[in-house]
């Protein structure tokens, strides 16, 4: 058995989230099944993610690891003059719905852990203000709020949680899992097309937690709650009725980073410790 690394992306609009579910679309279930019988397993290839999305939730830059048949992997090109890897990634899309697509599969890096050696995830959440502005076209990653929202306004309340910190408040809790995390950055811009977009970057996401932070934020730019509001509902500590889960169709995983490879190892064992096996 050898791992693969498998960059990928897909347009998370009709899948019920990430994560395989019995009698469910999901975005797992198609590609271990498509691995299976790319690799002609017995059974479907486990996957491991580097961030489990939300039904809904699209994702340009996400990355999975798969252990499979090291023989079954270096039979794919048959009698062409391909690589593995390159005969893997043709393949696999002839195999794959046309919402999935693997941009790269090949052996992973000794120490490689999709999840826990990843240092950061990068995610878009993109707001439209302006809905005579809006493009039909960008209705499945897009949300339309009534009002013109303060980007300035935003990013000064996006800002004040920034840092190591207890996210208890945009979480939701799982047994035996912290909710701290490093908030990288956080911050919101308007882009040429006059969508304004949230960039959102940690070192890991607990269950819900991007569109709740987006959650917190939106009142404040539509001059409904006061700058210090997201502040104040972080150190409280607990899920606050006033702040909205926003809808999932918005938001998209836009990158992973990885340490070089030689610091792999060591950073799966500091990120299993900080994060509990139950995360």
């Amino acid at each position: 058995m050898r791992r693969l690394r498998l960059d990928l992306a897909y347009d998370g609009g009709e899948f019920s989230g990430w994560a395989a579910q019995p009698g469910l679309r999901t975005v797992e279930g198609e590609l271990s099944s498509a691995l299976a019988t790319l690799l002609r397993a017995s059974e479907p290839v486990r996957l491991t993610v580097a961030g489990r999305t939300d039904a809904g939730v699209h994702a340009r830059g996400q990355v999975a690891h798969a252990d499979v048949d090291w023989a079954a992997w270096q039979r794919l090109p048959g009698r062409s003059s391909r690589s593995p890897e390159q005969a893997a990634v043709a393949r696999l899309r002839g195999v794959l719905p046309a919402d999935i697509v693997v941009r790269r599969a090949a052996p992973a890096p000794a120490g490689f852990d999709a999840r826990f050696s990843a240092t950061s995830r990068r995610y878009l959440y993109r707001i439209a203000d302006d809905a005579a502005e809006h493009d039909p076209l960008r209705r499945r990653d897009t949300v339309t709020v009534d009002g013109m929202l303060d980007v300035a306004a935003m990013t000064a309340a996006a800002r004040e949680l920034e840092g190591l910190r207890d996210f208890a408040a945009f979480c939701r809790r799982r047994e035996g899992a912290t909710t701290t995390r490093q908030l990288i950055s956080y911050a919101w811009a308007r882009l040429p097309d006059g969508v304004v977009a949230g960039m959102v970057v940690a070192d890991a996401f607990c269950h819900s937690m991007v569109r709740a932070l987006v959650g917190a934020v939106v009142p404040v730019g539509l001059g409904d709650r006061p700058t210090e509001f997201p502040r104040s509902v972080l150190e409280a500590q607990v899920r606050d009725p006033r702040v909205k889960v926003m809808p999932a169709h918005g938001l998209s995983l836009e990158e992973v980073t990885y340490p070089p490879d030689g610091d792999l190892a060591a950073r799966v064992e500091t990120a299993r410790s900080r994060r509990g096996a139950g995360e």
